[in-house]
């Protein structure tokens, strides 16, 4: 009890002796923020993993620029590996460093510095020549490949017949005792069909109405769609352990590559010139890696993900530094790689994507419009909405595979859609 007093009298002495060079001008980092606050006039919140007791801020006045919050919150930030993200006008939040996210100038400046490297499609094509080589590489996605089970063995699930649509469970053996599962929609409609592969994002599962929604319609549209587990999702989470790991990027990956060869493969009602990915938020993520891995992917339609100063928080989008390919890139210029075939990007006001107008789309036209296609290119932008993937970003998708794929819009109606609960879309080993 006497040593913890004598410290707690050693911080108070050292908070309120002179401010000298001898004491290194430290005072406490909580009151240095309170000064701040009170400086400026606004509030900060301070993330869980954030512990500002007992602190001492080093050169504490020193660090402060009283005409400008940004620059002082750099300066103290800093010192600890913490950032500062604005909230509102008023409300700043401080967190520990994040490595994949950023702050818009930053993309700002990523964009710039990304577009004086090629200003004609020879010097673009080959930046996206090196890109792709190099996502490769940092991806180990062919190693992967190579340890996959060979001969794919598959299970699927009795069909099951909806309005104007199909739903079948698949279960296929990626590597030994772990397992891609997912479900395939099909379209009623005779013929030929367009393909499109759906990465699943962070949301509850891959059961949940929206999805099913979405690619429900999709099919009664006229498409066949595939959707599968997050690694450590789902039925997933039965196989592997936590999802927040670098192989779930690889294993990820290798799922929507190793269906996409099982559905071209078995599949004989497959228009193999109508090859889509779509998914939102890191299903939106995967949706550009699938894009820079596969060249038989004619479009794509990430949505609420493409951003110049964020790569995706999570593991299974940036757990191995694949945006260090070509001594650096982002989104963006990921995203771009499909150019010129066609590309959708949903974003709204309400997450990452709020940027999309001036920053990323801008910058993507530009490289499409290197091959006379900046038409090819579209932004759905919905600025009073949030991060989600809800009835107005659902019908951008349908309205673009309509355009892209000749999909009957007749056919758009998600009440007609069957949602079947979770046990049913359950594949079984």
């Amino acid at each position: 009890m006497k040593k913890s007093w004598i410290a707690l009298l050693f911080i108070f002495s050292v908070s309120a002796q002179a401010q000298t060079y001898e004491t290194h001008y430290a005072r406490p980092v909580h009151d240095v923020m309170e000064n701040v606050a009170t400086m400026f006039g606004v509030k900060f919140k301070f993330d869980s993993n954030v512990d500002t007791a007992g602190v001492m801020l080093p050169y504490a006045d020193f660090r402060v620029r009283p005409y400008s919050l940004e620059q002082t919150l750099d300066n103290i930030c800093k010192h600890y590996d913490w950032n500062w993200w604005k909230q509102n006008e008023k409300t700043y939040k401080i967190k520990l460093y994040e490595y994949p996210r950023r702050h818009e100038n930053e993309g700002r400046q990523m964009l710039d510095w990304l577009s004086a490297k090629y200003s004609n499609k020879e010097q673009w094509e080959q930046r996206r020549a090196l890109l792709i080589k190099e996502v490769r590489e940092r991806l180990q996605i062919d190693a992967f490949l190579d340890s996959c089970v060979k001969d794919q063995p598959v299970i699927l699930s009795k069909i099951r017949k909806h309005d104007g649509y199909t739903t079948q469970n698949i279960c296929l053996e990626l590597t030994p005792g772990q397992h891609a599962f997912g479900t395939i929609y099909a379209s009623l409609k005779k013929g030929k069909k367009p393909l499109i592969v759906c990465p699943d994002g962070h949301w509850p599962s891959r059961y949940r109405d929206d999805e099913q929604q979405r690619l429900a319609t999709l099919a009664r549209m006229g498409a066949v769609c595939v959707d599968f587990d997050l690694y450590g999702y789902s039925q997933s989470k039965d196989e592997v352990g936590d999802h927040h790991t670098a192989r779930a990027h690889i294993f990820q990956a290798a799922c929507g590559l190793k269906l996409l060869d099982w559905m071209l493969t078995n599949r004989k009602d497959i228009d193999t010139t109508r090859i889509a990915a779509n998914g939102g938020s890191g299903g939106g993520t995967h949706t550009v890696l699938l894009t820079i891995l596969d060249p038989r992917i004619t479009c794509s339609a990430p949505v609420v993900h493409v951003a110049s100063h964020f790569d995706g928080g999570c593991p299974c989008e940036s757990g191995m530094p694949i945006q260090l390919a070509g001594g650096g890139t982002c989104e963006a210029e990921l995203a771009a790689i499909i150019a010129p075939k066609p590309l959708l990007l949903v974003s709204d006001g309400g997450d990452w994507t709020s940027t999309n107008p001036e920053l990323e789309y801008p910058f993507i036209q530009r490289i499409f419009s290197f091959y006379g296609a900046k038409e090819n290119v579209r932004n759905v932008h919905l600025p009073n909405e949030r991060h989600d993937f809800g009835p107005n970003k659902r019908q951008a998708v349908y309205e673009f595979f309509a355009d892209v794929f000749g999909l009957d819009r007749a056919m758009i109606d998600e009440t007609k859609v069957t949602i079947e609960p979770a046990e049913t879309m359950q594949s079984k080993k």
